[in-house]
């Protein structure tokens, strides 16, 4: 295991549905730590460079369009192997192919409306917090339950 940070957002059908709550609320409850919060409407070319690997796809101008479509909540979440229990916790990008007890499962409705993202590996996290928060925005902070979620064995 290993202390990481992955991007996180919120797509605008999470926001217009008012699930912000409940969504920032499982990913406490799992014992991450949020570092980076700002709430934001992408635009045209922040969303082509957030989605560049979509590039020349046949999807791309509607995802560009979808992220452009309504306000966001970005967030860079800090834990133990951070992208990958995340990616668990949202589900499949589809939610009808979700399970239960996921994100995506619970609150998405279709493969375009899917609430939210978050980075599928170390390297897209990087990237992605990259274009979306300054290193200065990014609160380095110690909680006193860090030590009741990841206890140090001795």
């Amino acid at each position: 295991m290993s202390t990481e940070r992955t991007f996180f957002m919120i797509k605008p059908d999470g926001v217009q549905r008012g699930l912000i709550g409940e969504i920032i609320g499982r990913v406490e409850k799992k014992g991450f730590k949020i570092i980076g919060s700002r709430m934001l409407r992408l635009d045209a070319e922040l969303a082509s460079r957030h989605y560049a690997e979509h590039q020349g796809k046949p999807f791309f101008e509607d995802l560009v369009h979808f992220i452009t479509s309504g306000p966001v909540v970005a967030l860079v979440l800090e834990g133990e192997d951070a992208v990958e229990v995340v990616r668990g916790m949202m589900g499949k990008t589809d939610p009808r192919a979700s399970p239960p007890g996921t994100i995506r499962g619970d609150l998405g409705m279709t493969m375009s409306r899917n609430v939210v993202h978050g980075s599928d590996s170390a390297i897209s996290a990087a990237r992605e917090i990259s274009l979306f928060f300054p290193e200065n925005e990014i609160m380095v902070y110690k909680k006193d339950i860090d030590d009741w979620v990841y206890p140090q064995i001795d």
